[in-house]
């Protein structure tokens, strides 16, 4: 997709971030689903008015400038660090940056962080087996 560095982050994968090859650029608008049954991987650094699905695998950028809304965000790692109005759901990995919002549910499967400042207006939700130990 382009040379840049990926941002630092504690949970979501660099090398899940530099492998993204679709973007809706800073300056752009896109309306409508963005559906795939691959292991793909989108950035927002622009507007989505809409929702992205991976039914497996995907990595979910939504960058600094990126505004996602009215969406369902599913893969398997999320990283925000825009705004996000609508619900994500995370199978292994949902990261919030201190510049991140989310107005809307959080499910997740397995894990989440959430940087200080991150803010969220709605419910977080962990979809696990809460009664088996952990190793």
């Amino acid at each position: 997709m382009s040379n840049a560095t990926p941002p630092n982050t504690r949970l979501v994968p660099a090398e899940r971030l530099s492998s993204i090859g679709s973007l809706i650029a800073d300056g752009a608008t896109f309306e409508g689903d963005f559906k795939s049954q691959r292991d793909l991987g989108i950035k927002i650094d622009g507007v989505l008015r809409g929702g992205v699905v991976f039914e497996s695998g995907g990595t979910i950028h939504v960058g600094p400038s990126g505004v996602v809304d009215n969406t369902r965000l599913e893969a398997d790692h999320i990283l925000i660090e825009g705004k996000v109005i609508g619900n994500v759901f995370a199978r292994k990995g949902l990261e919030i940056t201190g510049s991140g919002t989310l107005l809307g549910d959080a499910f997740y499967d397995d894990l989440i962080d959430m940087h200080p400042r991150a803010k969220i207006r709605g419910k977080v939700e962990y979809r696990g087996d809460i009664d088996t130990p952990t190793t």
